[in-house]
């Protein structure tokens, strides 16, 4: 897999450590002198008190509305990232970010032009061109705007009440060294699964409830899609990319590796995600069809034939 060629994503935040909500924007230097020499310095500290109690009370929308947005580091280095940010941390971090960037406008265009052509799965809705989601990284923990905080424990996840998609950068070492899926390619496969939700999202999938399955089976089912989705994307960019038959059985062994019987699961009645065999074959199915309409994990009505 080569991203020497592929542009990279303007739709990308840098959270820094425990991202997302940790200050203000700040307000301009000649304004607050305004204020100072208006109303006295005791009357500044006052309303400054007020509104920071305001800042925490007032839901985000309106927080954003009155303080600005929050990023949790405003500088940046000229290339969208913040400085002293996650990005910065290291170089294993720098060259992660650079490279989930490039995967991610991989995507956009990807499922710009499946959207365009209508080549997805219907669900009774036209979902309209596609909308670009935004990838945020972090550590240790981040606030969502529509799924609360999370930690980097939970893993990479996409968030449909804010539209974004969030990892922890140091998962893809977590990959090679825990569960023993190695390799660019694999990487890219976490990232197109969280895409993949997005594109579930956007065409309504998530809002498709299979008559008799319980609610582990229906997460399965969203979770196989996913995979499936991951693998069109991987079809459509193999030449973009350069993804060879060697980066296929990368992505494969990352598949098995976070399948719910090889992460330890007993009792099929726990799984949320599918077994390895299961989340393989729907990524191949989409690696080899190139075709979204082949990812209909919904229209499969045996939940055992998945």
């Amino acid at each position: 897999m080569d991203i020497q060629g592929q542009r990279r994503s303007d739709n990308f935040e840098d959270r820094g450590r425990g991202g997302g909500g940790a200050g203000a924007a700040g307000i301009p230097i000649a304004l607050l002198s305004a204020i100072v020499r208006r109303i006295g310095l005791r009357g500044t500290l006052i309303i400054a008190v007020i509104g920071g109690v305001a800042y925490f009370v007032l839901p985000a929308s309106v927080r954003q509305m009155l303080f600005g947005a929050v990023t949790g580091n405003a500088a940046t280095d000229g290339s969208g990232a913040p400085e002293g940010g996650v990005c910065q941390a290291s170089a294993a971090n720098d060259k992660a970010c650079d490279f989930s960037r490039a995967v991610l406008g991989s995507t956009e265009d990807v499922w710009k032009t499946a959207f365009q052509q209508g080549r997805l799965p219907s669900y009774g809705r036209q979902p309209g061109p596609y909308q670009n989601p935004r990838l945020a990284v972090f550590t240790e923990n981040v606030s969502t705007d529509g799924c609360g905080n999370a930690s980097s424990d939970v893993g990479p996840f996409y968030c449909p009440g804010d539209r974004r998609l969030y990892i922890d950068p140091t998962f893809y070492d977590l990959m090679e060294q825990r569960l023993r899926a190695p390799g660019d390619f694999a990487q890219a496969y976490v990232i197109a699964h969280e895409v993949g939700h997005h594109v579930q999202n956007l065409i309504g999938a998530t809002q498709v409830a299979k008559k008799g399955d319980s609610k582990n089976q229906q997460s399965v089912r969203v979770e196989l899609q996913a995979d499936c989705l991951a693998g069109v994307w991987g079809h459509t960019a193999k030449a973009s990319l350069d993804i060879t038959e060697d980066d296929l059985r990368e992505a494969l062994n990352a598949a098995h590796a976070i399948g719910d019987d090889a992460l330890g699961h007993q009792d099929s009645d726990d799984y949320t995600h599918g077994t390895s065999a299961q989340r393989m074959k729907w990524f191949r199915t989409g690696f080899e069809s190139g075709d979204a309409r082949r990812c209909d994990t919904f229209a499969v009505d045996n939940y055992a034939s998945l």
